[in-house]
């Protein structure tokens, strides 16, 4: 008898819980379709915002809490750079609070440090009395984005190496973290690393991803952006390892992969909670492998659909734009053209490639090859007319401007990492990148131009500048797509003269250079200019 009733009892209980399951299964099936159906919402949403018209992106480097402000006031903070801007094409702010060195903040961060030192040349600097009064620099800046319609990304350079100067300043943005810490680093100062800088935070500890995760969580949860940019080209060095020398291997590169996993899925999250898209942006070198080198994945990164917007290029860049177009594309990501300030030495070289003309040429250079925008670094007079020209291409075209090869140069591409010329992938041919040409021999060199001259009805003026002066003025031969030009000797060494719009195309030219025979030294090539003029 209590065998059956036993029986019974089992019996019962299976079928009470088939019964709950189910009524229960629905349910359940419903809310994972139910939250299924929003996380789609929320990527064709973030996919439809990673798209959105950037004519301009304008990066600010935070430094006027710092430096520039009389008084502390949202007011005084936005009129140094920003209020300016208000009617111009920059339709997109990155406002780094400063990050410098990592763990250093100007917004009232609470997981890492409010940079309030005022030793030195930082007498003047007001974070801190901002933060007091309730005028946190990332809400004013969000305040204002939101009240003009542009769009504001917070800007978080990623391991930030001004510290390691040994100018005045190098030790007072050395923070807290590093000396408690300075196991975490890549180096000190008394054993400086091979590649990169010594006060850069190793992400092979835990400790250091852990951290650089919780800054980013910390802005997305508590501050109205509408997408963070993880600067990694500030700086450089992220392992220990590669500043030793050798390349990132499995260990290096999975820290940061699964870094950029973290970030995504937070950004994400938060995005749900508050039904409105947080845009991951990256700004990476633009060679693939040069960064996989150094332990930046970029395309694993772009593959998994962890970024949604991609600028490319800083201190240097190894090639010619469309290349970081097709990866980007390739991809459904936009890219950006990075154009940063010329930090070229030779005075006259530096005059031309800072020059409006140099800037609306390096500009038209980028959209003619399929960029998506132009990200400008380092800039910083709100009252240029650069911001009113620069992202529009059809504005551009009329517009008088300078093309060369390069407003950079590469030098620093070996500072990271020694061997890192190796990637260059274009022709530089600067003051400090120049070119030997050997009697009776010829160098050629590739130079970009953004537009047709024959449909913009330009007026061209070619010119090379020589070390020294030539013996004599016939001696260098000139070709521009294989047609002799005729140039003659000016000041500083300059063979200039106008050519014939027809020689030239939109896209890549071949400027070559032959010496004769009887020449009785080698010609040194410093620069290449191409200015295009058009009647008023």
């Amino acid at each position: 008898m209590k065998n059956i009733n036993l029986r019974t009892q089992v019996v019962l209980t299976v079928l009470t819980l088939l019964l709950l399951e189910n009524s229960v299964c629905p349910a359940a099936e419903k809310a994972a379709e139910a939250k299924q159906d929003q996380q789609q919402a929320m990527k064709a949403a973030r996919q439809k915002a990673a798209w959105k018209k950037r004519r301009i992106i304008f990066n600010n480097d935070g430094n006027e809490p710092v430096y520039s402000l009389k008084e502390a006031t949202p007011q005084a903070l936005l009129d140094v750079r920003t209020s300016p801007l208000k009617g111009s094409q920059v339709d997109t702010i990155f406002y780094c609070t400063w990050s410098s060195g990592f763990s250093y903040f100007t917004h009232d961060t609470k997981v890492g440090n409010v940079f309030t030192e005022t030793a030195d040349k930082l007498s003047n600097n007001k974070t801190a009395e901002l933060i007091k009064k309730g005028h946190d620099p990332l809400t004013v800046m969000s305040d204002w984005c939101q009240e003009n319609d542009v769009e504001l990304f917070w800007s978080f350079r990623m391991n930030d190496t001004h510290d390691a100067s040994t100018a005045w300043y190098g030790p007072l943005l050395f923070p807290p973290l590093k000396k408690e810490h300075p196991e975490w680093l890549v180096g000190s100062a008394e054993q400086k690393p091979k590649n990169g800088r010594w006060t850069a935070v190793d992400f092979t500890h835990e400790e250091i991803c852990d951290l650089a995760y919780r800054y980013v969580e910390e802005v997305c949860r508590n501050y109205d952006v509408d997408g963070v940019e993880l600067d990694f080209f500030r700086h450089l060095n992220y392992f220990k390892r590669v500043s030793q020398g050798e390349p990132a291997g499995e260990l290096e590169l999975s820290r940061l992969n699964d870094l950029m996993r973290r970030i995504r899925a937070m950004a994400d999250e938060v995005a749900r909670q508050r039904g409105r898209p947080i845009l991951v942006a990256i700004r990476v070198p633009d060679s693939v492998e040069y960064a996989r080198v150094l332990g930046l994945d970029v395309e694993t990164w772009l593959k998994e659909d962890l970024v949604d917007i991609m600028t490319v290029t800083g201190y240097f860049r190894l090639n010619p734009w469309k290349e970081s177009v097709k990866l980007g594309h390739k991809y459904d990501v936009p890219v950006y053209a990075g154009l940063s300030e010329s930090r070229e030495k030779d005075q006259l070289a530096r005059k031309v490639y800072a020059s409006t003309e140099g800037s609306r040429g390096r500009a038209m250079n980028a959209w003619s090859q399929g960029v998506d925008g132009i990200y400008l670094f380092n800039s910083f007079n709100p009252r240029h007319p650069l911001w009113r020209e620069l992202g529009e291409p059809t504005q551009l075209k009329t517009l008088p401007k300078v093309y060369f090869t390069s407003a950079r140069g590469y030098a620093s591409v070996n500072a990271w990492w020694k061997q890192g010329s190796s990637y260059m992938n274009r022709d530089i041919l600067t003051p400090k990148h120049p070119r030997v040409v050997s009697p009776g021999k010829s160098v050629s060199v590739t130079l970009p131009v953004g537009e047709n001259p024959q449909e913009t009805g330009a007026a061209l003026e070619l010119k090379v500048r020589l070390k020294t002066e030539p013996q004599n003025k016939e001696v260098l031969l000139v070709k521009v797509n294989g047609e002799a030009v005729q140039l003659d000797l000016n000041e500083n060494h300059f063979l200039s003269g106008r050519i014939n719009p027809d020689l030239v195309t939109e896209g890549e030219n071949r400027i070559e250079f032959a010496l004769a025979a009887t020449a009785t030294r080698p010609a040194v090539v410093e620069d290449l200019q191409l200015w295009v003029t058009y009647q008023e």
